[in-house]
């Protein structure tokens, strides 16, 4: 039994019969991607050896964590890593040009590690016809989801396993519904003075393969130990589903990886959180939050001049012309927010919405940070002023050159955050 300080728990997890097996493993997979790639943290390098080591072990983990590997450009090495990826996990499929009956019937109950390179093909705007591969990928992170397909000549129904670790690189972000499984490498450019090795594949892959079957060895033996540990994580819900596996490959493998495994899953999902702004109907709480303040009622119009006012936020570019009140509405439907006849203290009647309307579902997918009042500050008078109107943030704070976070949960109630609008040089939010 070891205590982790940093998580106040325990973990159950036996150790390997030679203690420093695991550990030696993990290091020497951690020297050939570091010769190989230049990842954009040690964390990051660490997150991407326990997910290589993990997918040996697939058949005792209960969730397949999906690895993103994600550049703003071409050339920031996440095709390399991919080939290091390739060559050192378990049973690699590349599904770059694969049909999608090809790759589920590859799939089993010792699954092989799906590989995707140029994710765009399969996620991108001209993808339509992979529906079934994003399905696949949608659903294979947890187990018993299997897809159903009828078989026409044995006239019966037909259950098909997804379950599977999958690797996908390509530019930008890729679904909420996979980054949301997965952990996320932020692939970047060398900078000059980085410097790697090159990769061959006839004279370095063989070497790598070699740490593979050594980890196969490893972890194979260990199976049922694997699956039954109960590991203690500094995370919660799915992000726990999702680094699981990685942290009992860590405490199994011993040293300091168990330390190092908690310290990834903590920073790199802060980082995605400060990176993720939430899905287009959190963003459109954020802001509806942002742009009501301290006002009890808001008219539509009002709202809307505000949300497509702001250059860095969608809505101006939300359809030909911008958001319309006919598409907020179909928006803020899905949280049970509907507009109505509202008086306003000028006596004045219009087609608007109530911040009253709003306060259950900000509770629930935008609450303020953990000591931040609600409530707007009475402190100090608002910088920021449009014909004498007070202007304030989505934490009730007075805009001005500060523009801090706000903690946004999405609709499946995982974690991220988005920052409220800045105000323009005409002062509207």
């Amino acid at each position: 039994m070891t205590a982790h300080p940093s998580t106040g728990g325990t973990t159950v997890t036996p150790q390997p019969a030679d203690a420093h097996q695991g550990a030696a493993l993990l290091n020497e997979l951690h020297s050939a991607l570091t010769r190989y790639v230049i990842l954009p943290s040690p964390q990051a390098v660490d997150a991407v050896t326990l997910w290589i080591a993990a997918t040996h072990a697939q058949p005792a983990w209960a969730h397949a964590p999906r690895l993103v590997i994600r550049a703003p450009e071409k050339r920031c090495g996440k095709s390399r890593l991919l080939d290091v990826v390739e060559a050192t996990c378990h049973e690699p499929f590349i599904t770059v040009n694969a049909s999608p009956s090809a790759v589920y019937r590859s799939i089993s109950d010792d699954p092989p590690t799906m590989l995707v390179d140029e994710a765009d093909t399969i996620f991108g705007p001209d993808a339509g016809s992979n529906e079934d591969l994003r399905g696949l990928l949608n659903a294979g992170h947890q187990r018993n989801r299997p897809a159903k397909r009828y078989d026409a000549a044995a006239n019966r129904v037909e259950s098909i396993p997804t379950f599977a670790m999958a690797a996908l690189a390509g530019i930008g972000a890729m679904p909420d519904t996979i980054e949301d499984r997965a952990v996320i490498i932020r692939m970047r450019r060398r900078a000059p003075g980085e410097t790697v090795s090159p990769y061959r594949y006839r004279r370095d892959r063989p070497v790598l393969a070699s740490i593979a079957q050594r980890l196969e060895r490893w972890l194979r033996a260990d199976l049922a130990q694997l699956e039954a540990a109960e590991p203690a994580m500094p995370v919660e819900d799915r992000a726990a589903d999702t680094w699981e596996p990685l942290v009992i490959v860590a405490d199994h493998a011993g040293g300091d990886w168990p330390e190092r495994a908690r310290n990834a899953a903590v920073d790199l999902l802060a980082e995605a959180a400060g990176n993720d702004q939430g899905s287009l109907r959190t963003r459109l709480l954020v802001d509806c939050r942002t742009t009501f303040g301290d006002q009890t009622a808001i008219s539509t119009a009002e709202l809307l001049r505000q949300l497509n006012a702001d250059p860095e936020a969608p809505w101006s570019s939300y359809g030909k012309t911008g958001l319309t009140a006919a598409k907020l509405a179909s928006l803020l439907s899905e949280f049970e927010i509907k507009s109505a006849n509202v008086r306003f203290p000028d006596g004045t009647q219009a087609k608007g919405y109530r911040a009253s309307d709003f306060h259950d579902a900000w509770t629930r997918y935008c609450p303020t940070q953990p000591g931040e009042s609600s409530q707007p500050s009475q402190a100090s008078p608002p910088t920021s002023q449009r014909d004498g109107l007070a202007l304030w943030d989505g934490n009730g704070r007075p805009v001005n050159s500060s523009r801090p976070a706000l903690t946004c949960v999405g609709t499946d109630g995982t974690a991220g955050t988005a920052t409220p609008p800045a105000t323009n040089t005409k002062g509207v939010a």
